[in-house]
């Protein structure tokens, strides 16, 4: 784990990550809400982020005043990229594929057909 925010003898300290410019105490600390926020979240945000709190001198509580948090930062989907393989002519096979370079969770597909256009050749 990387340590990112502390609060120590009247003091918050926020250590030298990617996260310093974008974190902090949302309330004063001495409130009893320690909630943490963070700004402008990316992805590579998620993770897994413990809060830890420790009483000085309380030898009994080492260990147990520890809360865990999952945070899954989400991202929409790319346009699909889509493309036609093989010769679009009757008895021919053709693929159509469509992917997404980003998104989290992964996009799904649907596909649906919709009614051909009248062409006159």
């Amino acid at each position: 784990p990387v340590q990112i925010l502390t609060y120590l003898d009247g003091v918050v300290k926020v250590e030298e990550t990617e996260l310093k410019p974008r974190v902090g105490f949302l309330h004063p600390v001495l409130s009893h809400n320690i909630s943490v926020f963070i700004n402008a979240t990316r992805e590579r945000d998620s993770g897994q982020y413990m809060c830890t709190v420790n009483v000085v001198d309380d030898v009994t509580s080492t260990g147990k005043n520890v809360g865990v948090i999952n945070l899954t930062v989400l991202v929409p989907p790319a346009a699909p990229a889509c493309q036609l393989r093989g010769n679009p002519a009757v008895g021919a096979n053709v693929t159509l594929s469509c992917a997404s370079k980003k998104g989290k969770p992964s996009p799904a597909y649907q596909w649906q057909r919709t009614a051909p256009t009248l062409q006159v050749f």
